[in-house]
């Protein structure tokens, strides 16, 4: 029965005002929840406001679809110390900001409490990992890439990402990107220079964005590191340092530097190609164009073409002398057009070789254009699909 409702939530239409709740786990999620302990209920009792959640034990996601989607998926996890969620600045209010962007934005609601657990994030990502493969599965009738599902997470949701996208004790589901926004929990807390015992960065670790703010403990230092580690494997990643903005603003306006991480994020994303848009394309099309229009002056076959063209307009020129008899007019253009073969013939036979190496850039360069209109036309078209899964 579970099963069957999951599937009918599957087939609901999903669009930017009718955001469709699904669980992760129909026949109920694996493992036991333990109780709360003192110290958690103190947590809940003195850090949770009215817009938090906690005591989820049937994990789901909720799915908000722009208007016009690119094809690009953004899981978003909210942080809460693993004891409650912040689910609405750090939850539905980044995925209406997503859809600004044309990225559909996938709320998960997470395990919590878990923070009396040995490994509290373990369950978190365990539901991350469940999350992610949902979407690929449902890729096709969500009109959504399955290459391009992101992770992003704030706090603890930053913690979980850097656990599901670096330190994996077995094979999960893996995002194609990860975005962290004051995330940490993953450095030595005596030494916060360097990472926390037993925590690596595998060399297939996901293309990073982090963001933080200086004033905000540890943090920035386990961003600075994560950064460094990245580096040194040669992973393409991003780091903001900003110099005011605290923790846990998500998407709140506090007047601060730190303000600034969605409009760096979504240069980041389009940078990266993660995030598509039609101006996008436009511009890459008429720089591949620049490059060939480069590539043509640089070797001379424009002039090549000009001559070319001369030729056909001069041929036609003589039939039209020949037709009206005139002798004298024939003859010049006869001369002019002995003279540009000649020219054209030396031309080709001293530049053959470079002729042929830039022939070859010339193919390559048009197939790159090609594929750029192709990919064009399929984000067009994946914009126009029905908005229903």
């Amino acid at each position: 029965m579970k099963a069957l409702l999951v599937l009918l939530l599957c087939t609901l239409p999903i669009c930017a005002a009718d955001p469709v709740e699904i669980k992760l786990w129909p026949d109920g999620a694996p493992g036991q929840m333990l109780p709360h302990s003192k110290a958690t209920e103190d947590f809940i009792r003195t850090k949770a406001g009215k817009s938090t959640i906690t005591d989820i034990h049937d994990p789901t996601i909720t799915v908000y679809r722009p208007e016009k989607p690119n094809g690009t998926s953004v899981i978003v996890a909210p942080g809460g110390g693993f004891v409650f969620l912040s689910a609405i600045h750090e939850g539905s209010q980044v995925c209406e900001w997503l859809n600004t962007l044309g990225v559909t934005g996938v709320l998960l609601k997470y395990r919590t409490p878990t923070r009396d657990e040995t490994a509290p994030h373990e369950k978190p990502v365990a539901d991350a990992a469940r999350a992610i493969a949902l979407v690929r599965e449902h890729a096709k009738e969500w009109n959504l890439d399955p290459k391009r599902v992101g992770l992003l997470g704030f706090s603890a949701g930053g913690n979980l990402l850097a656990h599901i996208a670096c330190d994996r004790a077995t094979k999960t589901e893996l995002p194609d990107f990860g975005i962290m926004i004051y995330g940490g929990g993953f450095v030595d807390f005596k030494d916060p220079t360097k990472l926390k015992e037993g925590f690596t960065v595998p060399k297939d670790a996901p293309p990073m964005f982090l963001a933080c703010a200086h004033d905000d403990g540890q943090n920035p230092a386990a961003a600075t590191v994560l950064y460094l580690e990245y580096k040194k494997l040669g992973i393409p990643c991003e780091v903001h340092l900003f110099t005011k903005g605290g923790h846990g603003f998500g998407m709140r306006d506090n007047k601060q530097p730190i303000n600034a991480w969605p409009q760096r994020c979504a240069e980041w994303m389009e940078s990266m190609h993660f995030s598509l848009s039609e101006q996008q394309f436009d511009r890459e099309i008429e720089q591949a164009e620049k490059k060939l229009q480069s590539k043509f002056s640089q070797m001379g076959l424009l002039m090549s073409e000009m001559k070319e063209k001369e030729l056909n307009e001069i041929a036609v020129q003589i039939q039209d002398a020949r037709r009206l008899g005139q002798t004298a007019a024939v003859a010049r253009l006869q001369q002019r057009q002995a003279e540009l073969t000649g020219a054209s013939k030396q031309q080709d036979k001293d530049d053959s070789p470079m002729r042929a190496r830039i022939n070859e850039e010339l193919i390559q360069l048009k197939k790159e254009k090609l594929e750029l209109e192709a990919r064009r036309q399929m984000f067009l078209d994946r914009q126009s699909a029905p908005k229903q899964p």
